[in-house]
């Protein structure tokens, strides 16, 4: 694991190398810059409410920053992408309902001098996790997955096609995926698709321990779009799929996220946000009616989000 996370530091230092060598103080005309926040809060209070329900909380915060590089045949982009939510129901305790953290980092050049080509050979980092432990229910005292349990990072080369300001498809035959679950207890599980531990007869002592990392090699292939489609609406859509070369080639892992922005005045918005995620090697428990285990397999992974809060965007127009 020491030696992948060593490669892909070694790669951003690369990269950020590449266009510091023609970068000077001067240069400030080439970089676009931007922020965007949205913080909400719901609350819930019911007395003596003959209808009944419970009393309930939520907050969330979201945001998105970008610094983008373009000079000449060559182009920077780099991304970060934070949220977290929680809510609270009657006396459980709170629950989380949202967790991500997404670094995206893209180097690439024009294949043409041409000032409208659209080709660009590229080279992509992209690394996800999450900010705290999650656990199946409230009151549950094992999580099932925390800071670097899992962390997923891409490492991948080929081409980048920017159709127009708004759609770009970038393909990459040669890329590395890469799972942490950086947790001795997760790893021996044998969560999120590492190789788990070996145990001995009493299936409880630990006779080899589980591997925390797990390296693929395969094709990524992610499809951007973003655009405001009338005003005050901005929708961006973000498919992302992988095929690994040495093991199910047929069986693709799949990522969509969705974002849908409206701008109600200069500081209120609503946003909708779903994604949806199918790997593979991700095993999902399954429960009969009477919540018996009755195995585990992978699902379709759905999520959805809606929120009305305070939204503060300043710097360029976010392009990603």
């Amino acid at each position: 694991m020491k030696k992948s996370l060593f490669l892909i530091v070694l790669l951003f230092a690369v990269l950020g190398s590449s266009i510091a060598q023609d970068a000077t103080p001067a240069d400030t005309t080439y970089w676009k810059k931007g922020f965007l926040g949205t913080a909400s809060f719901t609350q819930v209070s019911l007395t003596n409410w003959a209808a009944g329900g419970q009393n309930s909380i939520s907050l969330g915060g979201y945001m998105t920053t970008f610094a983008n590089y373009t000079r000449d045949r060559n182009s920077w982009e780099n991304y970060l992408e934070l949220g977290y939510g929680l809510i609270k129901q009657g006396d459980a305790d709170f629950q989380k309902t949202n967790d991500k953290i997404n670094i995206v980092s893209k180097f690439g050049r024009k294949m043409s001098q041409a000032k409208d080509g659209r080709l660009y050979f590229s080279s992509l980092i992209d690394f996800r996790t999450q900010f705290a432990p999650g656990f199946s229910a409230p009151g549950d005292e094992e999580y099932i997955s925390k800071f670097m349990a899992p962390g997923y990072a891409l490492v991948a080369t080929g081409v980048d096609i920017k159709v127009n300001p708004s759609f770009s498809v970038n393909f990459a035959p040669v890329t590395g995926k890469f799972t942490f679950v950086n947790d001795d207890r997760l790893a021996n599980a044998g969560a999120f698709g590492v190789e788990g531990a070996v145990f001995d007869t009493d299936g409880v002592t630990v006779l080899t321990p589980g591997k925390k990392a797990r390296a693929e090699l395969g094709s990524f292939l992610k499809v951007n779009y973003k655009k405001e489609v009338v005003s005050n609406v901005n929708i961006e859509s973000r498919l992302e799929m992988f095929s690994n070369y040495l093991n199910n080639p047929q069986n693709i892992d799949v990522n969509w996220e969705n974002i849908i922005i409206l701008k109600v005045n200069e500081w209120l918005s609503t946003s909708f946000i779903t994604q949806l995620i199918y790997d593979d090697d991700i095993k999902i428990a399954q429960f009969d009616e009477a919540g018996v285990q009755t195995g585990a397999g992978p699902r379709v992974q759905f999520k959805q989000l809606f929120g009305i809060g305070l939204t503060v965007k300043m710097g360029d127009k976010l392009k990603k």
